[in-house]
């Protein structure tokens, strides 16, 4: 190792800075639930009720939404929660995705 001018340098500290994909980190994630022709309407009120605790009038709205529109945002929340309610809605055998809150 080469010995500089007698003086050790000391280490360059970076300062932190906020990038985009810090900020990007902090939005929401939407749940989004899709209609199927499989799954009665019934059993995706129960589902809803069930996995949000949704009451009953909630979870039919949301339901019909469904039905109707073909799609309902059924939560908001951060993304481990949101991948969570996904793989719950999965496991119950609905077409649910996730995707970035606008």
């Amino acid at each position: 190792m080469a010995q500089g001018s007698g003086g050790s340098a000391a280490p360059v500290r970076e300062e932190a800075r906020e990038t985009d994909a810090e900020v990007e980190a902090d939005r929401p994630w939407d749940v989004i639930v899709w209609d199927d022709p499989v799954n009665l309407m019934s059993y995706v009120v129960f589902v809803f009720r069930r996995v949000f605790a949704f009451p009953e009038d909630v979870a039919r709205k949301l339901m019909l939404e469904v039905h109707h529109r073909g799609k309902a945002l059924v939560a908001t929340e951060p993304r481990e929660q949101a991948e969570l309610y996904v793989q719950q809605l999965h496991g119950y055998g609905l077409h649910a995705t996730m995707q970035r809150s606008t």
